[in-house]
């Protein structure tokens, strides 16, 4: 059974319908590309995904025992929160947060998942230092160490290398693409095709009828 399952999907707010008739499966080790003009609904996917809001027709099933809590989520960053007055390790334990309900403190084993987190994502030694004070790829491998810290099985990404220089850019496709290929199924919205459809298994060209492609020229180094 799929991780996630859409079945005559219809995206859009109110009575505005961008996108209708998606149905969509996202398997274990996937590597899906979203692409499309500003506007069509890739970012209304992931938050439909996501259940923060709801589909105007269509369901969504999740399966191998996937929870929405389950789901790892990089959303795009905006200005206030790259200057977000708090400790790289403080912006990873907020990963926990789904997990840990109405207790006040981490567990055990969710301090282990944030100091894992932080050394896959290679800032551990940074976890002291204010995030305000990182630069644009350093902020982006903490955020996703943060998604990852609710993630066991499959990540959304919203551009996630927007903003970031050749060589950031270049060092987010790398973490991702490891972490794909460790197993974790992957849903990432980007402009950036050539960079991203590389590394991708199936693109989803979103527009009113979406359009599905297989990448037949998967990067595995």
């Amino acid at each position: 059974m799929a991780l996630m399952t859409c079945k005559d999907l219809a995206l859009g707010y109110q009575k505005t319908v961008l996108v209708q008739g998606l149905n969509l499966d996202v398997n274990r080790g996937d590597y899906w590309c979203v692409i499309g003009d500003n506007g069509v609904g890739k970012s209304t996917l992931l938050r439909t995904l996501l259940g923060l809001q709801p589909p105007l027709a269509g369901r969504i099933t999740l399966g191998e025992g996937l929870r929405r809590r389950d789901l790892g989520y990089l959303p795009q960053q905006t200005a206030v929160q790259r200057d977000f007055p708090a400790t790289v390790e403080e912006i990873v334990c907020s990963g926990c947060a789904p997990r840990m309900g109405a207790r006040p403190f981490l567990s055990r084993e969710e301090r282990r998942r944030v100091r894992v987190n932080l050394e896959r994502m290679g800032v551990a030694h940074l976890s002291k230092r204010s995030y305000r004070t990182l630069s644009g790829g350093q902020q982006q491998r903490v955020r996703l160490a943060r998604a990852l810290c609710g993630a066991d099985t499959m990540l959304l990404l919203d551009e996630p290398v927007a903003g970031l220089d050749p060589e950031g850019t270049a060092e987010m496709y790398r973490l991702i693409h490891r972490l794909n290929r460790e197993g974790m199924a992957i849903l990432m919205v980007s402009h950036d095709l050539e960079g991203m459809g590389a590394y991708a298994t199936h693109i989803l060209h979103m527009k009113q009828t979406p359009e599905f492609y297989a990448s037949h020229e998967r990067r595995d180094g």
